[in-house]
């Protein structure tokens, strides 16, 4: 009765040897998933960055041209509305 009890612990732990093999690669399979989940995100996020500092950068030009504009109409002499 020893062996037959033997033999079938043996066979369960085998089974539960391949068990734990298909989980840890399945694990394994998902941290590469999520490796590949970050990447995406950071990359995502560094877009984001570039299009805001492009922005930025088109803002300060533009405050640049608006101030121009103010210094020449300051500049120029009043006009008076032409009357034919």
């Amino acid at each position: 009765m020893t062996e037959v009890s033997n033999d079938l612990m043996y066979e369960l732990l085998k089974k539960i040897h391949q068990r734990m093999d298909r989980l840890e690669n399945g694990i394994g399979e998902v941290k590469h998933e999520i490796v590949a989940m970050r990447l995406q995100a950071l990359s995502t996020q560094t877009d984001i960055n570039n299009i805001y500092s492009v922005t930025a950068r088109i803002d300060q030009r533009l405050e640049r041209i608006e101030q121009r504009l103010e210094l020449r109409e300051l500049a120029e002499p009043p006009q008076v509305p032409y009357e034919p």
